[in-house]
């Protein structure tokens, strides 16, 4: 090995485990692992003879060493796997470099075991991202496959033209001199082989396929104010959403020197209806989890499930050139021909564009194991809770009693952590369930001094009640004066 190509292999070394890059001390299964991990992503090297913590340890090769790892790497693996094998000294000590490309098709598996390289660990592919993978090599998408036993009876073709009357009037695809409905969406894929696409279900079903968009406005993370679930296809629930969402915020009035006057509210609406598009085309159809939207005083975030797809990073959203990844080929490609997405790739460029002129507002985005949250946080603005907690310790003087009922007052005192309602009618020595309902409950979560511990199912049996941080502080308060 040449002086530059040992250099360059230090200084691999030197810079750690990465996502292209693995050390083992010595070969076996994990060093398959780590291979197909490899090949189901961005390929990459292992470095045998190496620890964990980057110090060279070495092997020991004897003539054949390298034709047998070869040969069990291939026949471990399948579709088999034939790396580039290289040998090198480095510190005086023998490592061997296994360098594998990614593979066209994939996924790769070892032994029926799926992985794909994320940042510097490998991660075990669940069936769905399996799927991905095959589908990405097939390019094409899970959207675009016939729906099971279902008809085009199943499409509601009042929404289909709407639809296209959109479409025709975006001037994005040439519709032709067709007049027939089913004609036309079989030209755009969205009817295969006399049957819808799941695509066309999402968009045209007369019966909604149940993913929900599931949006709640927040007091604090356990007090929601109003909470809806809006099952519908894809362009109706998009504007039940946006109007949801419009109807929380707070508006100002602004004067420029001409006759009207401007609205301002208090979040962009381009950027969040672009971030709800967003979560509603590019979410993973094949998870049953809900689109979570929820409005808070001081940020409103949104959860899509599935991880970002196609190799597609976070630091990738940051910059104005990313790629563009459609895991729905055909639901994306609906919303270009009818206006809703300007340009594939371009959705985050717009939504920090529509920001320039919200200073007070920051754009955050996190991926998890199963979605992506995004959020948008006013940095002017403290949390509710935090609200609640400095009125009321402001604000509670030697008249409380004036302001709250005797009745309150006594609840406030008994509670010790989450309470059933029998817990705490027991604590108060009352056994007329609706008199201490009238009385004492209904008043105190009403005063936002008690809250539930499942608040989107107030009938549940496991229901309990606590204390909110007015509440906590207000009971302090009386312990301390009496």
């Amino acid at each position: 090995m040449s002086n530059s190509s040992s250099s360059r292999l230090f200084e691999l070394i030197n810079s750690g485990e990465s996502q292209t890059l693995e050390f083992k001390s010595s070969f076996d299964k994990a060093c398959i692992e780590s291979l197909v991990a490899f090949a189901n992503a961005q390929g990459g090297s292992v470095l045998v003879g190496v620890s964990d913590a980057g110090d060279v340890l070495g092997v020991t090769l004897g003539k054949e060493t390298l034709n047998e790892w070869l040969g069990h790497i291939k026949h471990s693996t399948t579709p088999g796997l034939i790396p580039e094998v290289s040998s090198h000294i480095i510190a005086g000590k023998m490592i061997v470099q296994i360098r594998v490309d990614e593979f066209p098709i994939k996924p790769v598996n070892t032994k029926g075991r799926y992985y794909k390289r994320i940042a510097s660990s490998n991660h075990a592919l669940t069936l769905n991202e399996i799927s991905d993978l095959y589908l990405q090599s097939l390019q094409v998408s899970w959207d675009a496959h016939p729906s099971i036993g279902l008809d085009i009876k199943a499409l509601d073709f009042g929404k289909v033209d709407r639809f296209l009357a959109k479409v025709k009037e975006g001037g994005r695809f040439d519709l032709g001199n067709q007049d027939m409905q089913q004609d036309i969406l079989q030209k755009l894929g969205y009817i295969e082989h006399g049957r819808p696409t799941w695509a066309s279900m999402l968009l045209f079903a007369k019966e909604p396929l149940r993913h929900h968009v599931h949006i709640g406005r927040f007091k604090t993370p356990s007090h929601i104010i109003d909470d809806r679930q809006f099952t519908d296809t894809l362009f109706e629930v998009t504007e039940q959403a946006m109007k949801f969402i419009v109807s929380h915020l707070s508006v100002s009035f602004e004067f420029d020197g001409s006759v009207q006057r401007k609205e301002r509210f208090s979040y962009p609406l381009p950027a969040l209806r672009e971030a709800v598009v967003n979560a509603i085309v590019h979410r993973d159809y094949t998870d049953s989890s809900d689109i979570q939207i929820k409005i808070f005083d001081d940020r409103i975030s949104i959860y899509s499930p599935g991880q970002l797809y196609g190799g597609l990073r976070l630091e990738d959203l940051h910059s104005n050139h990313y790629p563009s990844k459609l895991r729905n080929k055909l639901v994306a490609e609906a919303f270009y021909l009818t206006g809703n997405i300007e340009k594939y790739g371009s959705g985050f460029i717009r939504i920090r564009k529509a920001l320039e002129d919200y200073p007070e507002v920051h754009l955050e985005i996190h991926e998890s194991a199963h979605g992506v949250l995004l959020s948008f946080l006013r940095v002017d603005i403290q949390p509710e809770s935090q609200h609640i907690t400095d009125q009321v310790t402001d604000q509670v003087t030697d008249q409380v009693t004036d302001q709250v009922t005797d009745e309150v007052l006594r609840l406030l005192a008994v509670m010790r952590g989450p309470m059933s309602r029998l817990e705490i009618q027991s604590a108060l020595g009352l056994k007329h369930l609706p008199h201490f309902r009238d009385a004492y409950l209904t008043p105190a979560i009403k005063e936002e001094l008690l809250e539930m511990t499942i608040p989107a199912t107030p009938t549940s049996r496991l229901q309990k009640y606590r204390l909110t941080s007015a509440g906590k502080t207000l009971a302090e308060k009386i312990k301390a004066k009496k």
